[in-house]
């Protein structure tokens, strides 16, 4: 199929000048010791041996290896991780690690992480502006325009447009090739816009053909995946997911900074619940924290839980806002009223009565930087929906997705050329750490008097 190609400094299509109205409306290198006059922490010596022996290891392996790693290091104190973060050599594959850690604790990176695989140079592409500005020449946008993920695609679309037609500097020829929602038509399509000379590919949405794309290693040309599999990115690639992992490990921060390291948690069955608590799981164990226990969401009485020794700390909760609402009179029943109460965004699932929703009240859930406070280059997130049915409801959520994906393939030289550098987006603050996965740090909102409203320590700066 031939590619839908716009040349986006003509008249745009009906669609985009409505998107067009519609938006009217540098970290420094620190100074550090040569490798030899530093004497490693035995955590980190151990660590390192873990992560060089770790670069030949693949599926299950690996992911246990990471894990033992981010486990050792969970073990340093701030002080200690910045000079030994610091003091390791040039491409050491602990960095990796140790950047991820310091970014987690919200402590600034020594340098940046290794960018030499990135294709920012291609066609040859304009210099940064001072803001770091410095968009592809030609874009292919990878997406599902036809098949059964053709709905969820259109709010991606057009967050991505409305996010391009905002920007009145130079911008990209942008190319849409249609993946048809398969493996074999991702391929296809990633093939022809490399074929037909786009300089940075962002896509595809299908997490299987984002693994089928990574699966094949080194890339010609850089990628921005709009989904996250089992794949990791190859050098000079990245990936953007909305996945119930990062709620998870979200939750698991958020909990972790107010040292709530005993978290009970409560879950419905379905698999997006599921993945979320493995995260928070993972990304408790990884930081000395553990889940006491999970409780099924039809549970009739917490006061077992709640009881075990050792105390609860915290709640999870990754059910629904019905669920959560049957669910808030037994955690008091079981003496757990007064410990923080964290959700995944599901909560806001089904919500909406302010009478019924007051018992929800104080329960903190991660949510879109644009609907709670509005986000840069974007109208208010109420009037894009008068305006546009992609940015209504739960769709909201993936037009803010898209806006971000136009922002990070932007930004992107700088995101990941500059140590600590952020972008404030959309769905939240976003960052890339060294294995080329886009961190977003997210809002945290609450309901008071059952409204919906953003916590005000909630900031999605991290």
């Amino acid at each position: 199929m031939t590619p839908s190609t716009f040349f986006l400094r003509s008249r745009p299509p009906a669609l985009a000048l409505g998107l067009a109205l519609a938006v009217s409306a540098c970290g420094g290198v620190a100074t550090r010791s040569t490798p030899a006059e530093v004497v490693y922490s035995p955590a980190t010596t151990q660590a390192a041996e873990l992560a060089r022996s770790g670069a030949v290891l693949t599926g299950q392996a690996r992911i246990d290896n990471a894990h033992q790693i981010r486990q050792l290091l969970s073990q340093l104190d701030d002080a200690t991780l910045a000079r030994e973060a610091a003091a390791l050599p040039a491409g050491d594959p602990l960095y990796t690690y140790m950047g991820e850690a310091l970014m987690a604790r919200g402590l600034p990176l020594p340098r940046p992480f290794d960018h030499a695989a990135w294709t920012f140079d291609a066609n040859g592409r304009p210099p940064a502006d001072g803001d770091g500005y410095r968009p592809p020449v030609k874009l292919a946008l990878l997406l599902p325009l036809s098949g059964d993920m053709a709905v969820a695609a259109s709010p991606v679309r057009d967050g991505f447009l409305a996010g391009y037609y905002a920007e009145h500097r130079r911008r990209p020829e942008v190319s849409f090739y249609d993946t048809t929602g398969s493996i074999a038509g991702t391929l296809s399509a990633y093939d022809r816009a490399v074929a037909e000379g786009n300089d940075f590919i962002v896509g595809p949405l299908d997490r299987a053909a984002v693994d089928a794309i990574f699966a094949r290693g080194a890339l010609p040309v850089s990628m921005l995946a709009l989904n996250a599999g089992t794949e990791s990115p190859p050098p000079g690639n990245a990936s953007f997911a909305l996945a119930p992992e990062d709620e998870g490990r979200a939750a698991a921060d958020f909990l972790l900074r107010r040292n709530a390291k005993r978290v009970l948690v409560v879950a419905g069955g379905d698999d997006s619940q599921q993945r979320a608590v493995n995260a928070l799981r993972t990304r408790l164990e990884e930081n000395g924290g553990t889940v006491t226990d999970v409780a099924g969401e039809g549970i009739a009485d917490l006061t077992p839980f709640a009881t075990r020794e050792g105390g609860v700390d915290a709640v999870f909760l990754a059910v629904r806002g019905a669920s959560a609402r049957e669910l808030v009179p037994k955690l008091s029943l079981a003496g757990l009223a007064g410990k923080p109460r964290v959700a995944t965004s599901q909560l806001l699932s089904g919500t909406g009565d302010a009478e019924k929703d007051r018992v929800l009240d104080g329960i903190a859930f991660p949510t879109e930087t644009w609907t709670a406070r509005g986000a840069r280059g974007l109208p208010m997130a109420s009037t894009t929906a008068e305006l546009l049915p992609t940015a209504r409801g739960p769709a909201a959520k993936l037009f803010a997705f898209g806006h971000d994906a136009w922002s990070l393939s932007a930004y992107m030289e700088r995101l990941v050329t500059v140590a600590d550098a952020s972008l404030p987006g959309a769905t939240g603050t976003l960052r890339v750490d060294g294995f080329g996965n886009v961190l977003r740090t997210p809002t945290w909102a609450t309901f008071i008097s059952g409204v919906v409203m953003p916590l005000p320590d909630g900031s999605d700066r991290p």
